[in-house]
């Protein structure tokens, strides 16, 4: 039996909702996550009519990648597209879970896609995030160090990047006095006590901090376990939005627009001023991305493809860069087929459907 909850879970496994920004609306919005799930449609929108496809599909679990609750609801009396979208699902029993720009700072997610489209070559993400890694130091004795150590790692501590088990440990003495009312591991009350203990530091990467805190707690001897939790200001070189990746071969400027058009299937690319320049290395950044474009600028980028920009959003290419945007939907497009792989790999006892209605509310002539 595969409930909500777990579908969730593999789903955070790629893009846990820590890594979602603030403003953001992501995880279950609608329904419960003890539900038993009996089908699954991948959408890049839950409209009303894509819930209408859940609803013929016999799908009781929509994932989106935009959530279709945003900004509060009020009230919910079925005159916006969002309130019959919502009344639609609960009516039906279908639950909505969103990922949105937890998907968008996944190394795996959203940019990656769009770079796996283009067939970019040694990429990395563009605007690392800060303040999501912590340190972990801790102190055991010295006969149970492996042990805690190895429960730490077990619960996702020491690990970035392709390497796992990071740790430093080194040994000293530790001491302390019982009082009254403890239950010493070693000791005695009231007499003091000098142990050989080792002292432990992890890496803790911010979504798996609970799990690694409970495996801390269970595997260590003693009744009070000393430890220290120091956030870093590293960047997280995994974690972040937007991708920078080199084409195999540099392309003229036209040569790429052509490319990019039958790439990203997108009619029509708005963009800044040509600089008669070979276009090699190449940013990318899903859905709205005006904010990024001094990163592209900084990071070295012939061009920075995203959307959503204004009129003066353009003026900032600066004769540095080319900005090209082919829109919105365009951009994202591809993360329902990222989604989709991705769910029938973890669950194969249950149909997981790509949405068939195209959600895109921009038309072109």
């Amino acid at each position: 039996m595969i409930k909500v909850k777990d579908v969730a879970s593999a789903m955070e496994n790629i893009a846990p909702l820590a890594y979602a920004e603030d403003f953001d609306n992501v995880g279950l919005l609608v329904g419960d996550y003890n539900d038993e799930v009996t089908g699954i449609l991948v959408a890049l929108d839950t409209t009303p009519e894509v819930v209408e496809e859940a609803i013929e599909k016999k799908c009781n679990l929509i994932v989106s990648f935009h959530p279709i609750i945003f900004s509060g609801l009020k009230k919910l009396n079925g005159k916006t597209y969002v309130e019959k979208a919502v009344m639609l699902a609960i009516k039906n029993g279908i639950n909505i879970y969103a990922t949105h720009t937890a998907l968008d700072n996944s190394k795996i997610g959203v940019n990656f896609q769009i770079s796996e489209q283009l067939k970019l070559n040694q990429t990395k993400i563009l605007i690392p995030k800060a303040n999501t890694i912590k340190q972990l130091i801790t102190y055991a004795p010295t006969e149970n160090a492996e042990a805690v150590k190895n429960a730490l790692y077990e619960a996702g501590a020491g690990k970035i990047g392709n390497y796992d088990s990071c740790g430093f440990e080194v040994s000293g003495k530790g001491n302390f006095r019982p009082i009254d009312g403890a239950n010493p591991f070693i000791g005695e009350i009231r007499k003091l006590e000098t142990v050989t203990e080792t002292r432990i530091e992890v890496i803790m990467p911010q979504h798996a901090e609970a799990d690694i805190m409970a495996a801390l707690f269970a595997s260590h001897p003693y009744e009070e376990v000393a430890y220290s939790v120091i956030s870093l200001t590293n960047k997280n070189q995994y974690v972040g939005i937007g991708m920078i990746g080199e084409l195999d071969e540099a392309m003229n400027e036209i040569d790429f627009f052509t490319y990019l058009k039958q790439q990203m299937n997108t009619p029509v690319i708005r963009h800044s001023n040509l600089l008669n320049k070979k276009i090699k290395k190449v940013a990318v950044l899903g859905g709205s991305g005006a904010f990024a474009i001094k990163n592209a600028i900084a990071a070295g980028a012939d061009i920075y493809i995203t959307a959503d920009l204004k009129y003066h959003d353009f003026f900032s290419a600066e004769n540095k860069i080319v900005l090209a945007d082919i829109g919105h939907f365009e951009s994202d497009q591809f993360t329902k087929n990222l989604i989709t792989t991705y769910l029938k790999e973890n669950f194969t006892n249950f149909v997981v459907f790509n949405s068939g209605i195209n959600t895109n509310p921009v038309n072109y002539c």
